[in-house]
């Protein structure tokens, strides 16, 4: 039902911002055409349709048309949303916004691509046999109370792929708190960077930057930290330092929605840059050229490549970490059988 709901305000949203000619960015300086919001609005429909559908009997016609409207429609808002880390860091450093209906669109899509995701994951669970709601097989309603596993941390393999994953912050996080401290690298002078940065910065982004922290690499802390969450057992369990929350367990969906949310667009965004630099050494694609602070094109090839390592590394380190969380943390309903229930 929240799905159905969500596709008919998604819907109406972009039809009046399509009818008032209002402009919505989906890039820099680049809107949505009326006629591409239109189309967004039809497959909200129909998806919000086929969410409704998912919870009735239907013979097999109706459940391939279901499934393939889902199907069809996930992977479209999920790309839709790929502006989401951008805008949270912009809004988070007081940076400012091109416009505010940017961000509106992305949180729509966002909604929508985690709405789509959940009733995916329960249809499919259901054409299985399976409960719904915890995805096990077994009788009884599915209403009733969940049983939680023990905390754990995740498997060593998994925390290893995590760590190199996260090695390729380095280089992006390296450069720019070498330049936050005044030094040089890539071309660029610590005292040019500093200069540019700072014109128009937030308050907050000159308060970081005078402790010699760039407020991006701060962001990607906040980004490392759930990372660590996802991995140990503190994440399960509110640790001692949360104070009244010590000792409660995490409410699951807490780490794992922003983790899917930005680890994804995050991923897709890093994956693009890493591609995108080789090509643009070897003249495939044209060289961007240098403007304050950089001094050379090369210079800022590098630093997209060093970009795309770092938010391909913590995106899908993200995604590798929240697959394990949510595979650990997964309750079952209570009236499951103890053979039921995942090793």
């Amino acid at each position: 039902m929240i799905a159905a709901v969500w596709s008919v305000l998604y819907a109406a949203v972009e039809v009046t911002w399509a009818v008032t000619g209002t402009t919505v960015p989906w890039k820099e300086h680049s809107a949505y055409a009326p006629g591409v919001q239109f189309f967004l609005a039809a497959l909200a429909l129909l998806a919000g349709g086929a969410c409704l559908a998912s919870t009735r009997t239907l013979a097999k016609l109706g459940r391939v048309v279901v499934a393939t409207a889902l199907i069809a429609a996930l992977p479209v808002f999920v790309v839709a949303m790929a502006g989401l880390p951008i805008h949270f860091v912009a809004i988070a450093t007081l940076s400012g916004v091109e416009s505010a209906t940017g961000p509106a669109q992305v949180l729509l899509n966002t909604a929508g691509a985690a709405l789509l995701l959940l009733v995916g994951l329960s249809y499919r669970r259901r054409l299985r046999g399976d409960c719904p709601r915890c995805g096990q097989p077994h009788a009884g309603a599915a209403d009733g109370p969940l049983a939680h596993p023990a905390a754990s941390r995740a498997p060593r393999r998994t925390r290893v792929a995590v760590y190199l994953l996260m090695g390729g912050l380095l280089p992006w996080a390296g450069a720019k708190t070498i330049w936050t401290l005044g030094g040089n690298a890539l071309g660029v002078e610590g005292d040019d960077w500093q200069r540019t940065t700072s014109a128009g910065a937030s308050g907050p982004s000159k308060a970081t930057a005078s402790a010699g922290i760039d407020v991006t690499v701060l962001a990607a802390m906040v980004g490392v930290f759930l990372l660590l969450g996802l991995l140990y057992a503190w994440g399960q369990v509110f640790p001692r330092w949360t104070l009244v929350l010590s000792g409660r367990r995490v409410p699951r969906l807490l780490p794992l929605i922003p983790a899917w949310l930005t680890g994804i667009p995050l991923a897709m965004y890093g994956a693009v840059l890493i591609v995108m630099a080789p090509l643009m050494a070897v003249g495939v694609l044209p060289e961007i050229k240098p403007s304050p602070p950089f001094t050379t094109s090369s210079g800022i090839t590098w630093m997209v490549e060093f970009g795309g390592l770092g938010f391909a590394g913590l995106g899908l380190g993200l995604v590798v970490a929240a697959r394990s969380y949510a595979a650990r943390t997964h309750p079952v309903c209570a009236s499951a059988t103890a053979a039921e229930r995942p090793k």
